[in-house]
């Protein structure tokens, strides 16, 4: 179905994209995987091509493009290639940790971290799970208390955060710390916490299911001493700023499975048209025309909706719970499809050498990071029943 959702200046983007993922992504992604991380030089490489960083204004050597379609050209471009890994790192840097910053920091504190996240020489990461606090931030044990003496006013960090993502190779860590329990909901405060601050450790790179090359890792904080000018926000507002911005991460997420998913398809509608067997093309079988026309309508109505979500974000109005039913519904889908393009390989779908049984591996974590399934539908139906009883909705 024909989509007026992109123009020519996308369709212009993504030309530059493609030749980007098939010149500098796909030759060395195998790699990478088995290195266990995205070679560091790519991101300069991107940071020059004008593909990471692009919400950046200008003034800090961005491309100052807000319009979310080009974010989805990129992770399409990406996922074409089997690129997972690095629509994962990007969904961090670009979509949670440089819109916090283009919202929250100062002046000055833009002009210390922005260019550099522009040009791709720094990469961002974001501290919010813990070992015992995955979707219930609130039960955050990291924390960071007052302190003004001899080195000047500033705050001591303590804790540990796990399962994040970009945390073993970025250089600026935007970490959520409680820093009044006694103020409820208000007792929460983000910093920026950047390489070489004493007390500042990594652990070991986690060994994960999929995703091989988009390293994880698990950050501890022993008296980190972080300067006043490295709060992000204001003080005791932590919390809500991760509320206001889960609608942005949420659909990174749904964008991320979406386009996995409809690449996916694509190998595996490709393969069955070129494998024969029973004396014809496997695709000419009517079980495997039924299971194609199936994925294809699902993907096509999922996508009009992702579609709709898009824009909304471009004009300011995606809800929470809007963008919740995006995360869990296609992450599922994803599930569904891959796993039906894998059987439609056959034994080969089995095999490392094709792109589906890494997307097999890679694709598991969606439906748990960002909130589970589960949580998605629990703050749907928490809306569903505000409407229900006649309190408004949105």
């Amino acid at each position: 179905m024909q989509s007026s959702f992109y123009d020519d200046e996308h369709d212009a983007f993504r030309e530059s994209v493609r030749e980007f993922a098939t010149r500098h992504v796909a030759p060395h992604y195998a790699e990478w995987e088995a290195a266990g991380l995205i070679d560091p030089e790519l991101y300069p490489r991107m940071g020059e091509s004008g593909l990471i960083g692009i919400a950046i204004p200008e003034r800090f050597d961005g491309m100052e493009v807000d319009d979310y379609r080009f974010r989805m050209v990129i992770s399409e471009e990406f996922a074409r290639v089997g690129a997972a890994s690095l629509n994962a790192t990007l969904g961090v840097h670009d979509d949670i940790v440089i819109p916090y910053l283009l919202d929250l920091a100062t002046p000055e504190q833009q002009q210390r971290w922005l260019p550099a996240m522009a040009a791709g020489t720094s990469i961002g990461a974001v501290g919010m799970t813990e070992p015992e606090a995955g979707s219930d931030l609130q039960g955050i044990r990291t924390n960071a208390v007052r302190v003004s003496d001899g080195d000047g006013d500033g705050w001591l960090l303590n804790g540990s955060k796990t399962f994040i993502t970009n945390g073993f190779h970025a250089d600026k860590v935007l970490v959520f710390a409680r820093t009044d329990p006694e103020a409820g909901s208000r007792g929460f405060s983000l910093f920026l916490v950047e390489n070489g601050m004493a007390g500042f450790e990594r652990g070991r790179k986690l060994d994960k299911l999929g995703l091989h090359a988009q390293d994880t890792a698990e950050l501890f904080f022993e008296d980190v001493r972080v300067p006043d000018e490295n709060v992000v926000g204001e003080v005791g507002m932590g919390l809500m700023y991760l509320m206001q911005r889960l609608p942005r991460e949420r659909l990174s997420i749904a964008v991320g499975a979406l386009v996995s998913a409809e690449a996916a398809y694509d190998w595996g509608r490709d393969y069955v048209f070129q494998r024969k067997a029973f004396g014809g093309l496997i695709g000419d079988l009517p079980t495997v025309r039924f299971t194609l026309a199936e994925l294809e309508t699902e993907l096509d109505i999922t996508r009009a909706y992702i579609e709709r979500c898009t824009l909304a974000l471009n004009e300011g109005h995606l809800t929470t719970a809007d963008a919740s039913k995006a995360k869990w519904w296609t992450t599922e889908l994803e599930q569904r499809v891959i796993t039906r393009s894998l059987q439609l390989h056959g034994g080969y779908g089995f095999m490392e050498e094709y792109p589906i049984a890494r997307a097999f591996r890679d694709s598991r974590v969606q439906t748990i990071y960002g909130g589970t399934t589960e949580i998605m539908k629990e703050i749907i139906g928490r809306e569903i029943a505000k409407g229900a009883k006649g309190a408004p909705r949105g």
